[in-house]
């Protein structure tokens, strides 16, 4: 029965995504030029808030879980596991405030996907060729000094790639340890994403709907002592305890 519901209510999904995609597009493409990186920041907000709220059309919640009592106007590392595409908005929208950036794959950014594409490529993401281990340092170093020189924020998934079944796969350091290295006395904070994998349980197409979806910001690690393998660790560890529970 959810899958028949899923096969008619899909098709609204989408429109309604395609659409905040292309009407934003060039909202974006205004917010930069007149505006610069503040108003084309607010568009990418409201943006994402418009994709969270995508999901009611699939009768599907989305329950993002705050920490208030992380500091804004420093550096943090949010660090997360990750289960669909569909992870990545409710981070932008709920975090907007702390300016995060992701890491993300250079096929994405040049893509030509509407707002998706133009966002990776002028608001700040570090865009990975993965065939290439020097570009990707290179772009992995300058977000690294723009979080220390603009104090934003990274948002990284070290698992690498999506997990179908909800089991998380092992951690890579790589990605962090270079942002640590810039940014010694940044925050990391690991993030709990539980339930987005079962949105496309049956694949793109249909989406699962009636489906609970959680973001869990957690409280920042004691990274005291700790290098770059262990803090990593140590992020696992707590968010498999929390996803896998």
């Amino acid at each position: 029965m959810r899958k028949t519901l899923g096969y008619i209510l899909t098709p609204l999904f989408y429109i309604c995504f395609a659409l905040s995609l292309l009407i934003f597009h060039p909202i974006q493409w205004l917010c930069l030029k007149l505006g610069g990186y503040a108003a084309h920041k607010k568009s990418v907000d409201l943006l994402n808030g418009l994709l969270v709220a995508c999901n009611y059309t699939l009768f599907n919640r989305t329950r993002f879980i705050d920490n208030k009592s992380i500091p804004t106007g420093r550096q943090i590392i949010f660090v997360a596991n990750h289960q669909s595409m569909f992870d990545i908005p409710p981070m932008i929208y709920f975090l907007r405030r702390f300016h995060g950036k992701f890491i993300s794959k250079m096929e994405l950014a040049k893509a030509g996907i509407p707002s998706i594409s133009y966002n990776l490529l002028h608001g700040g993401a570090a865009n990975i060729d993965r065939k290439d281990p020097k570009q990707s340092i290179a772009e992995i170093l300058k977000l690294a000094n723009n979080m220390k020189t603009k104090k934003w924020s990274a948002f990284i998934f070290p698992e690498g790639t999506r997990t179908k079944t909800g089991k998380m796969k092992a951690f890579s350091v790589g990605g962090i340890a270079t942002l640590l290295k810039k940014n010694p006395e940044a925050l990391v904070v690991p993030v709990a994403i539980k339930g987005s994998y079962l949105m496309v349980k049956y694949g793109m197409f249909p989406l699962r709907p009636f489906t609970s979806m959680r973001w869990e910001v957690l409280s920042p690690l004691d990274t005291t002592g700790l290098n770059a393998e262990e803090i990593v660790k140590k992020a696992e560890e707590i968010i498999k305890e929390r996803v896998e529970a």
